[in-house]
Parts: C-alpha cells; structure tokens; sequence
C-alpha cells in the first residue's frame, strides 16, 4: 500500500466512525428520552393508585355512615311499631312522640337517597381511578421495553431495534394518553 491509499484509507475510516458517533449519539439521546418518559409515566401510574385507594375509603366511609343511618332509622321504625300498639297508643304524649319519629325517619330518608349517591359516585371514580391506572402501568411497561430494545442496539450496532424500541414506545404513550380519554 502506498502512503496516499493509507492516507485516503484512514481519512474514510474516521468520516465512518464519526458517522457512526453521530448515530449512536442519536440512539443514546432516543433512550434517553425514553426513559424520561418512563419515569413521567411511572409517577401518573402512582399517583393514580394512590387517588383510588383514597376514593375507595372515602366511598368506605360514606357506606358506613349510609348503614349507620340505615340502622337508626330501623331503630325508630321498630319504636313507632312498638309505641303504635301499646294500650296508650291513643293518648297525646304517644301521639306526640310517633309523629316525632316519623319526621326523623323521613329526614334519615333524605339523607341516606343523599349518602347512597354520593357513596356510588365515589364507587364510580375508584372504577375510574383504576382503568386510567392500568393504562398507565401498561404505557410504563411498553415504554420500558422500548428502552431495553433501543440499548440493545448500542451493543450490536442494529438500528432495527431502535426503530422497533420507537415504535412501542409510540405505542407506550398513547396508550398513556388514552387514560384521559375515560369517562
């Protein structure tokens, strides 16, 4: 070989391996932004299980209330029945407290309609909560992977598994986005 082929040979060799730092640049900057996006996704995941763990003992709490109202107003259905055939069941007084326990089981009434709703709205959004959960933790995982398959091609020099780490991690987002598309 003469000096100007080893001159040529050597100036194409560098252009070739600059060429390749500028891609590998480019697939480290790929996995990197993909891994932003999986640690976003990540933190939405979280805090959406947290908000549906949160609904669900607030939706607790107000079925207990509901029963404990439920309860009470039993309570005063059996009084009413058990004044109402009393042998004074005539006399004022009887009268008085009968009319008494009917206002207050008609105000337990309204409000267990009340308490029943609000506890199945809250039933609805734990339902709510956890669907957009599950869309979340599946856009981690497919953005996940799509980091793993972009490394790979660090390693082994193939751009198709970037290409194929872009694609599910396309996919990764939108099925994130779709979360919000829930009602």
């Amino acid at each position: 070989m003469e000096p100007t082929e080893v001159s040529e040979f050597r100036e194409q060799m560098e252009e070739v391996g600059d060429k390749h730092e500028r891609t590998m640049m480019r697939v480290s900057l790929i996995i990197s932004v993909l891994a932003a996006m999986v640690a976003t996704v990540t933190v939405l995941g979280h805090r959406e299980h947290t908000e549906a763990v949160l609904v669900q003992s607030r939706a607790g709490d107000m079925w207990q209330q509901y029963q404990s109202r439920k309860v009470r107003q039993q309570e005063l259905l059996d009084s009413s029945d058990l004044l109402s055939v009393q042998s004074n069941a005539g006399t004022e007084p009887v009268q008085s407290k009968l009319t008494k326990y009917k206002a207050q089981i008609d105000k337990l009434q309204s409000q267990l309609d009340e308490e029943g709703k609000t506890a199945r709205d809250l039933q609805n959004e734990v339902g709510k909560a956890e669907s957009m959960a599950g869309r979340f933790d599946l856009g981690e995982a497919l953005l996940q992977i799509a980091v793993v398959l972009a490394s790979i091609t660090l390693l082994t020099r193939h751009h198709r598994y970037v290409v194929v780490g872009c694609i599910l991690g396309v996919a990764g987002v939108i099925v994130t986005a779709s979360a919000y598309m829930l009602h």
